[in-house]
This record gives C-alpha cells, structure tokens and sequence, in this order.
C-alpha cells in the first residue's frame, strides 16, 4: 500500500491554457490511480524536483484529474510549464467537499478569480443532476476581463444558469459589470430561505459575500465556503495550517460560514 505521503506518478494527457498565467492540465495515471475525488477536495501536486502544494481538482472524468493551476510560486511555475506527456506526481484525495444541494433548492455560486476552478466540479455536478434545483447563478468576479476562466464552457452553462461576470478595472471592449462580485447579488434570482450558497476566493470577498447574503436572510449554515491556508502536509501532521481549532489540511478545505466566520477572523500568515 502506498505510504499517505508518497506521490503516485501521473502523465499530462492534455493542457490548456485559460489566461496569461493560468493553464488546466489533464492527467491521467500511470499505475493504479487514486481514489476518486469528489468536487471542492484538493490533491498535493509534485512538480519533480521543485516541491509540491495543495491544488483543488477543477474536473475529472473516470480516473483522469483535472487541475488548474496559476503561476504564482516555484512551484506553481513548474507545473504550467509542464507539457502533455511530462510526469507530475499526485496524492490525495484529501480533504472536506462541496455538500450538494438538496434537490428543488435554489442554488448560488459565487467566486473571485481563480477560485471558480474548485467550483467548476460542483457547477457540472449541479447542472447534470436529473432531479434538478430551483434557479442556479454563478457570478464571477475578476481583477480584469483577461482574468476570466473556462470561457469555452460559459455558453453551455448559460444555457441552463444564470452565468454573471464583474471586473475591477474594465478594458476597452468590456461589456459587463464593473466592481465589486457582491454586487451582482442584486441581479441573481434565489430565494434567501431556499438557497445553497458556495463560495470561493479571497478571504475578503468571501467574507463580504457571506455576511451579506446572510443580511438577505441565507441562513448561515446553507453557505459553504473554500479556505486556503499554509497547507504543506495534507495529512494534519506538521500544525503549518492551523486555524484556530482547525487544521484546514484536515478540516477544510470547505467548510460552513457557521464554523468559517469565527475562523476568519485570524489574519493570513
């Protein structure tokens, strides 16, 4: 049996670039794969001879692991870089899930740059369900137009959801919302006391998002939320990711603003 913190090898099957500094890659397994991940759990990318970190699957399909990565590290750096038949190793699944709604309940999905990749899984996830929801929104905020993410599968999702974009600082051609992604609350259609909310991307936004949809009536424990903390482990044996009782590694990385709110409160390191 594979030691917990031995990375199993996968090959880069497809990569494809999203924006200037953010790439999606396929990877499919060498040997036997890992266990199936469900949407919102995060794998331990290793970029051999550079390191590893944390990185959420933004897609799968049968035993192929779908990661978008942004190069903002060493090690994020080497794994965009990475082309298709190049060796990247992964361990995991680890961590807490994105909950699915339950059936008939109106559905909101909120994010802020790259953390609409963790929430990718889910949006498919909903969109597919037979037995369907209420209204389902998914409103993206970015820095600028340049920013956005999996622009050739907006169009399918906006066949079936309310899909809205906002930017900080609009560029010639724009013709969206400018400003903040809180206020495209005003635009999307839920019902406060039928609705499941989910949330990723900075700790700001995600903060401003929860507090005001609970101003709205969302219960607080119907909104789930995706930390991002020092994780190195994986495993909660190191402490780096420690959030007041919570080892996020562990935990989290989701969990329920009813738990997450007093968490927040603790500066990043």
């Amino acid at each position: 049996m594979t030691h917990p913190t031995t990375p199993v090898p996968y090959r880069v099957l497809a990569r494809r670039r999203e924006t200037a500094d953010t790439v999606t890659l396929d990877l499919a397994p060498a040997t036997a794969p890992l266990r199936p991940f469900r949407p919102g759990q995060y794998a331990m990318l290793y970029a051999f001879g550079t390191g590893e970190i944390p990185l959420s699957v933004s897609g799968s399909t049968g035993d192929t692991l779908g990661h978008t990565v942004r190069a903002v590290g060493k090690v994020s750096e080497a794994l965009c870089r990475a082309k298709v038949g190049d060796w990247i190793g992964a361990r995991g699944p680890y961590g807490t899930a994105w909950q699915t709604p339950p059936a008939g309940s109106d559905v909101l999905i909120v994010s802020g740059g790259i953390g609409l990749a963790p929430l990718r899984p889910l949006i498919e996830e909903v969109l597919g369900r037979v037995d369907g929801f209420g209204t389902v929104s998914v409103l993206a905020g970015y820095r600028n137009p340049g920013e956005q993410l999996f622009l050739e599968e907006v169009p399918s999702w906006r066949s079936r959801a309310d899909v809205l974009a906002t930017v900080d600082h609009p560029e010639p051609g724009w013709r969206g919302a400018t400003g903040l992604v809180t206020a495209l609350l005003d635009e999307a259609d839920f019902r406060p006391d039928h609705c499941a909310a989910y949330l990723c991307g900075p700790e700001v936004m995600m903060r401003a998002t929860a507090r005001e949809l609970i101003r709205r009536g969302v219960p607080a424990e119907r909104i789930r939320v995706s930390l991002e903390r020092n994780m190195r482990c994986a495993t909660g044996w190191c402490g780096h990711c420690q959030l007041g009782p919570v080892l996020v590694c562990r935990d989290g990385p989701v969990l329920g603003w009813d738990h997450a709110d007093g968490l927040l409160s603790t500066p990043e390191r």
